[in-house]
Formats: C-alpha cells, structure tokens, sequence
C-alpha cells in the first residue's frame, strides 16, 4: 500500500498550461501517475500533451473522474483553487505554490476543517511520492524504490536527501511526504504519521522537521500516545541563530522555543531515536530493521 497518492491516482493539474506546470505534469505523468485533466479558468477545450483541460474541477470531476488535484498556480490564486478543488469533491489536494499569503493559508485551513474526506499537502511544498506507483509534485523520483520506510518532512531539500541516504543504505519507501514548511500546513506531521501507522506496508517512520513552531514537540506527544511503530527524527536548525527565519517562512526561533535543542529532547524524551545529520538517521533506520 502507499499513503495519500497510488495506483488509484486521477490526478488534476490546475495551472497545467502554464511553464512549470506544464513541465512538472508531464514529469508526473512519465513517472506513471495517471494525469487525467488539467484546469486553467478560460482555456477550456485546450489540451496539453494529449490531457484536455477545463475550466473548472468540477468539470474535470464529472468528466475524467479527477480525484487528486495538483495546485502549480501564482501565489494570488492557490487559496480559491484549493477551495475550488476541494468543493468539486476532490480527496487529495497537493499545493506546490511557494508564497501564499499566512492569511490565506489560515482561510483554506478553516475551511478545510468542516470538511470530511478531504487531505491538503502544502502549500509551499515538493508534494507526495509513492515509489513505482505514483508521483505527484516535484520530488525526484528516480532516487527512490518500493519499501518499508515511509518519510514526512516539512523541507523539501531533507527529503530528497534523507530519502537518498536510506536508499543508499538500501532501504525503500512506502511513500514520502514532503508537508511545507509555511506557517499554516495543510497538514502536520501527526496528520502524515497517523496514516503510516495504519499503512500495513510501513514498519519505520522517518520524520525530519526544523526550528520554529511546535509541531516536532506536538508530534512527539502523538508518537508516544498512540504510534506502535518505530520514529526516526531528524531536526535542522542545529546552529541557527535566535531570532532569526531561516529558509521556511515558518522556521524562526524565539528563545528556546522552537529550536533544534527543545525539538530534539522532546522526541527524544518520547522515546523517539534522533539523528543529528541524514547519514545517521539513515544508520539508526538500518539498526532498528535490522539492516
């Protein structure tokens, strides 16, 4: 099994007709998702690459049977094409779009919690991998293979490079999740670990968080709580300075809250094992499988 995307994939581009939505699709597509429509407001009938586009998801619903959106819009339109996306019965919505305004984030996630049935990913984020099922986003797919190993992540660079150092340790992946790294995600690293946990085909956890905020400490309550598989957890930041945002919009420390120290103890306390760079997160993974 996989989390999220899979051989059931109808995936719905909005933005598709634009350059790196255009590119990215295709990408998807020759990786195997199965790209069914595109959407872009006036260019209705158009096709790109042989996948038709349309006006609206809801069109995109009815008549290709779209059950998964890919949002490549400008930052101005990613909040009502989720929205939109989201009302036209869409189940996974994988937000790519890099700078959303925080209200607007905040505006789709009030809306999206009266909502059952439907999971956000991002925005601000590399989107969601399947190995040798699906690909939806922009994660380099040719580094990874089908495992046992399922990875959440709010960077997208520590995905791909996590996920690469427990490939090369010859570890596969159930699926990775790349969640962004803004200051209102769609979803949040217990949302993710909540699925691996029921995913029978995942036996290890990867979590790489970083400074700022309070989800690392908030899912190492959940980890305790109500996880019975094993966490490996990365956290970047290590040497990043108080007060200052580094990278995400999201990652700034203020005091010792929200830093790489109190992350840490507070997975570790959990009884969550913690590397302190890739290399040994991917050797804690191979000491716990047995590798």
């Amino acid at each position: 099994m996989s989390v999220l995307v899979g051989e059931g994939t109808r995936l719905c581009v909005s933005g598709i007709t634009g350059r790196e939505g255009t590119f990215h699709a295709m990408n998807n597509r020759r990786y195997g998702t199965d790209v069914v429509a595109g959407v872009t407001p006036g260019k209705g009938g158009q096709d790109v690459e042989g996948v038709p586009v349309f006006n609206t998801f809801r069109e995109a619903v009815e008549q290709r049977g779209a059950n998964t959106a890919m949002v490549f819009v400008p930052p101005r339109f990613a909040a009502d094409s989720i929205l939109e996306a989201a009302d036209a019965g869409i189940e996974v919505i994988i937000a790519i779009t890099e700078g959303v305004p925080a209200h607007d984030e905040l505006r789709v996630y009030t809306h999206l919690q009266r909502l059952d049935g439907v999971a956000l990913i991002g925005p601000n984020c590399p989107g969601v991998l399947s190995p040798g099922r699906a690909n939806v986003g922009i994660i380099p797919a040719a580094f990874f293979s089908q495992g046992n190993v399922g990875v959440v992540s709010r960077s997208g660079t520590l995905t791909y490079q996590i996920g690469n150092e427990l490939a090369q340790s010859g570890f596969g992946n159930s699926s990775i999740v790349g969640i962004g790294g803004d200051p209102v995600p769609g979803s949040s690293f217990i949302d993710v670990i909540a699925l691996f946990e029921a995913d029978p085909e995942t036996e290890l956890i990867v979590m790489s968080g970083e400074i700022g905020g309070s989800a690392e400490e908030e899912a190492a309550e959940y980890i305790a709580a109500s996880v019975s598989k094993p966490v490996v957890g990365y956290i970047a930041g290590v040497t990043a300075p108080p007060g200052k945002t580094m990278g995400h919009a999201g990652a700034i420390v203020s005091g010792s809250s929200g830093s790489a120290a109190a992350k840490i103890e507070a997975l570790e306390d959990k009884g969550v094992r913690v590397g302190r760079t890739p290399t040994e997160v991917a050797e804690i993974a191979v000491d716990i499988l047995g590798g």
